[in-house]
Parts: C-alpha cells; sequence; structure tokens
C-alpha cells in the first residue's frame, strides 16, 4: 500500500470522493487515477491527515501511528485502485483508544464505504 502524500492528491480525494465518519476517524475515498506504470489505477492510496485539534504533536503522532497500524492490518482485504485519506477525530486521543477498537471502527468504515475486497486474494 502506497502513501498519498501530494496535496493535489488529498484535495482530489476530497473534492471528488464520498465521506464517511467513524468514532475515531473520517474516512474519504475516491477512485485512484490510472498511473502510466499502472493502466488501470490498481495501487491503493492511503494519507493521514492528523489537525491540531487532536492535540500536541505528542498526540498527533500517536493518532497517525494508530491509524496507519490498523490500516496496516487491514490492507490486505481492501480492494485495490482507491486512494484514501483518513482524519483523525479527537476522540482517538481523548478516550485513550486502543488499538483494536481504532481498528475495528477502520473495518466497519471500511464495509460501510464498500471498500472491502470480496474475492480471495490470488498470490
Amino acid at each position: 500500500m502506497e502513501k498519498l502524500a501530494r496535496k493535489e492528491d488529498f484535495e482530489r480525494v476530497r473534492r471528488e470522493g464520498a465521506r464517511w465518519r467513524g468514532k475515531y476517524c473520517v474516512l474519504n475515498a475516491a477512485r485512484a487515477p490510472a498511473q502510466a506504470d499502472e493502466p488501470h489505477g490498481l495501487q491503493t492510496r492511503v494519507g493521514y491527515i492528523t489537525t491540531r485539534a487532536i492535540g500536541s504533536a505528542v498526540k498527533r503522532n500517536r493518532a497517525r501511528r494508530l491509524l496507519q497500524e490498523a490500516m496496516r492490518h487491514l490492507s490486505d482485504s481492501i480492494a485495490p485502485g482507491w486512494d484514501i485519506v483518513l482524519i483523525a477525530q479527537p476522540s482517538i486521543i481523548a478516550e485513550s483508544a486502543r488499538m483494536q477498537q481504532v481498528q475495528d471502527d477502520l473495518l466497519w468504515l471500511l464495509n460501510k464505504a464498500h471498500l472491502i475486497r470480496t474475492a480471495p486474494i490470488a498470490k
């Protein structure tokens, strides 16, 4: 899973994509544009936003790490060809959320967004 890093990509996902709100984060998702090296946009890219509303830099980094780890655990079950932006909510720190809680919330959001792969992964 690649990282979404350019400002233009974040703006495109916000503008063209759909949005779902969970307890610990907000998920924005849009179809990935076709790349020259991947004609069908089969790579899923993920970006993370942790604003100052979360708190200090230490709290924002913890929130980002929780989201990244939850996404890493779920990456094999996510359908290819999407750009996803996860925005941390203040409750991720205020309630001292545990990894499993964040992962369950993220799985619920991915199911709601219909981004969970239905066919088994061919290796």
